[in-house]
């Protein structure tokens, strides 16, 4: 015969309650929903409203951008030249990040567009507004995603893309069947030295100008090794010399180049020249050239150190061009992810006004136009840093000031209706 203790059964009851709600995977769920219920109510309601649709947008636009972009070229090469369905597929996934840091603003865009213009065609912000609620607390939420998306855009851009473009091209390489060591070959490597040049009289420096004083030219670049160089030698005046060699390295211990199979034709004062066939010679020149073709050619291919540094390494060969790209190119490591705030500004501002109906499809046709006018506006400024008619910060912040000011009208616009 079993006793049936109503008291002891209650307490055994908290008892395994209370156990069960201190578990660790409780409690791991309760910290990461807990800072969301210490929200107000009205800003889980609007997040609700736009992050559906937001990871609805960055799904469309990155199956675009891929389909475009990479996958019907992996289909190509699977076809003519037999890539391995597996590698390509790797290729795919490895390519991912650098058109998730694209799709990543057109997406905010999107999304704020038709959740505020779904919103407004409901009056359900006419609603909040009658309550004494302004608009810009109404899109205050939109504004702080827009700031989370452009920090993770940035981390993305700054810290994944480079590394999963270096994978995906290796991959690619290897399943065609291209030769590929660990580091791409580069051609056309061309150095330029600037300093003072040794008198033909006394050879003392002179202190009054800055003369271009070598020139040095590789027409290839694989595995630590210049391939076809050709060095022209300026540093003494009157007094000219051209060293040519099928290879050359750079010999750190000794800070040297150490070019083989080739010839050295000096040229004196008088116009005499002498010709001297070596099959190795030791040449005391800077590690410049080297540090120049490991240069990526590409800004996304490197991090924001890695341009830095490759702003230094363009400013000693002299080339003003390089020079200006990649400081454009660093503005751009940072207006890329600014891209989120401008167009979560702008889709918030513009989809929150009263008089809009937008339906899903007239929203991707303006969301589709916005992008268009405001990368177009970029890529015309980066060209003008690029030639030099604008300073390279102005070239790179100029669209993003511009469209943040057009964002700030639309939002004075919507506050009054």
């Amino acid at each position: 015969m079993i006793f049936y203790n109503k008291k002891k059964t209650e307490k055994l009851n908290k008892l395994l309650l209370k156990i069960s709600n201190q578990s660790p995977i409780k409690k791991t769920i309760n910290k990461i929903i807990s800072p969301w219920y210490l929200l107000p109510l009205i800003d889980r309601w609007l997040f609700g409203q736009i992050i559906p649709p937001m990871i609805f947008a960055i799904s469309a636009f990155t199956v675009i951008s891929l389909s475009v972009g990479v996958m019907f070229d992996l289909i190509r090469k699977i076809v003519e030249f037999g890539l391995p369905l597996f590698l390509a597929l790797k290729v795919l996934v490895f390519s991912l990040p650098s058109f998730l840091v694209l799709s990543f603003p057109m997406a905010v865009l999107l999304s704020t567009l038709l959740a505020y213009g779904k919103l407004s065609s409901n009056s359900e912000l006419l609603a909040l507004k009658s309550l004494g609620i302004k608009t810009s607390r109404i899109i205050s939420p939109a504004i702080a995603l827009s700031i989370f998306m452009t920090g993770l855009t940035f981390y993305f851009n700054d810290n994944l893309v480079p590394a999963s473009n270096k994978l995906a091209e290796t991959t690619l390489r290897a399943g065609i069947g291209s030769s590929f060591n660990g580091e791409q070959g580069k051609d056309n490597i061309m150095f330029s030295r600037y300093g003072s040049r040794i008198k033909a009289s006394n050879k003392k420096p002179t202190k009054i100008n800055t003369y271009l004083t070598h020139i040095f030219y590789a027409s290839w670049y694989e595995n630590n090794i210049m391939e076809g160089v050709t060095v022209l030698d300026f540093s003494r005046e009157d007094f000219q010399q051209v060293l040519k060699a099928k290879n050359g390295r750079f010999d750190k211990k000794s800070s040297s180049w150490i070019f083989s199979e080739g010839n050295i034709v000096s040229i004196d004062p008088s116009g005499q020249t002498t010709n001297i066939q070596f099959k190795e010679y030791t040449y005391p020149f800077v590690e410049g050239p080297m540090e120049l073709a490991k240069v990526p050619k590409d800004a996304n291919e490197m991090t924001l150190k890695q341009a830095m540094q490759a702003e230094k390494i363009y400013e000693k060969t002299g080339n003003l061009k390089e020079v200006r790209r990649i400081k454009v190119r660093i503005q751009e490591k940072f207006t890329l992810p600014f891209a989120c705030l401008v167009f979560g500004l702008i889709g918030s501002s513009l989809g929150s006004k009263s008089n809009l109906r937008s339906s899903k499809s007239q929203g991707f046709g303006l969301s589709v136009i916005l992008i268009l006018i405001y990368y177009v506006m970029s890529f015309l400024f980066s060209s003008f840093g690029v030639k030099g008619i604008l300073p390279p910060i102005f070239a790179a912040w100029l669209p993003v000031l511009i469209s943040l000011g057009g964002g700030i009208y639309l939002l004075r616009k919507s506050s009054s209706f």
